[in-house]
């Protein structure tokens, strides 16, 4: 075996290295229970492409109804299409700020569960509106509207996806985690609701297996947040009630209706929204009367209350749903994190 070389005075330090950077490697564990967690999560994984979609048969619908699933799954996308470009980044993010190894791969995991959840917006529009959600060719006043509508509500997403982009790097985990807490709290409330309400075997397990990811997806948030919300400033309680209310705002798009005063869409939109999102309802999607999705939202809102004042935490006014809080001022867009 040959010889080492011991250069005189001995080895020479390597060169720190500038942070945030995903160097030095560590595993290091704090929290079993989110190592638990993401194991569990490597169990239940599933594929989308299992579905039986055979069973989703176009000649089933009417022609408006096949443009009101395919308008509600494109409206999904703009929450569900950003899930893994969000966790995504946040994985970089958690590995650059040397994050303990359970939550970078907690991280990791939710990103893999959104790509299967974007995979059924995108296998969904495919069966039913070949082209859909934005390149196709309008035939009518019903299909323009549809066109028209996705077009404005992307435009939304692109704005926050800005917003999203100087977040990440400047807010603090508990702020982040709010705003992803609001997210998966929407997302287990919204698909707990469509699994029970669709006539359709194909939604009907979809939706069951989309809503236990995000359950899980919940589960993560609320442990990581139980190990930083202790000891906040009281800064940072105010900007996570911010967040509180952003969340509300951009989530309320799919969850119910898109609060006014914020997103920029025109006049026309929320009345040909509701028009479009009848005709998904009509078709047996499982989508929630409005009377119905405000309940959901209202309950899910206080058990959102109910965990952030536990942590001394305000909650903000939600008019539109009657909640009692803290006023909020008006939101721009690079105040809302949105994850979904």
């Amino acid at each position: 075996m040959a010889d080492l070389t011991i250069p005189e005075g001995g080895f020479w330090p390597a060169p720190e290295i500038p942070q945030p950077n995903i160097y030095p490697m560590e595993w290091r564990v704090e929290t079993e229970k989110l190592a638990a967690i993401y194991e569990k999560s490597k169990r239940m994984v599933w594929n989308p492409a299992d579905l039986p979609w055979d069973q989703l048969k176009p000649e089933d619908f009417t022609r408006e109804q096949r443009l009101g699933i395919m308008y509600w799954f494109a409206v999904l996308a703009n929450f569900d299409a950003s899930g893994p470009a969000v966790f995504a980044r946040a994985t970089i993010s958690a590995f650059e700020k040397h994050e303990e190894d359970p939550v970078r791969k907690c991280f990791f995991s939710i990103t893999r569960d959104e790509m299967n959840h974007e995979e059924c917006c995108q296998r969904s529009i495919a069966k039913l509106w070949p082209g859909g959600p934005l390149d196709w060719t309008p035939s009518d006043d019903l299909e323009h509207a549809a066109h028209n509508n996705i077009g404005w509500l992307y435009h939304n997403g692109g704005r926050y996806w800005n917003g999203y982009n100087s977040a990440v790097g400047k807010y603090s985990l508990p702020v982040l985690f709010t705003s992803f807490m609001m997210g998966e709290m929407a997302a287990s409330t919204l698909f707990r609701g469509m699994s029970s309400g669709t006539q359709h075997p194909v939604f009907s397990e979809m939706f069951q297996r989309i809503g236990r990811d995000e359950s899980r997806h919940l589960q993560i948030c609320m442990t990581i947040l139980d190990n930083e919300w202790p000891g906040l400033t009281d800064d940072t309680r105010g900007l996570i009630t911010r967040q509180l209310r952003a969340g509300f705002v951009f989530l309320s798009m799919i969850l119910w209706e898109p609060p006014g005063g914020f997103w920029e869409l025109p006049p026309y939109f929320l009345h040909n929204h509701r028009v479009l999102m009848d005709y998904a309802r009509e078709a047996g999607l499982g989508v929630l009367s409005y009377e119905e999705q405000a309940e959901n939202w209202r309950v899910a809102m206080a058990r959102v209350r109910a965990i952030v004042e536990r942590w001394g935490i305000a909650f903000p006014a939600i008019p539109e749903l009657d909640l009692e809080g803290v006023e909020v001022d008006f939101l721009d867009p690079e105040d809302i994190i949105p994850v979904f």
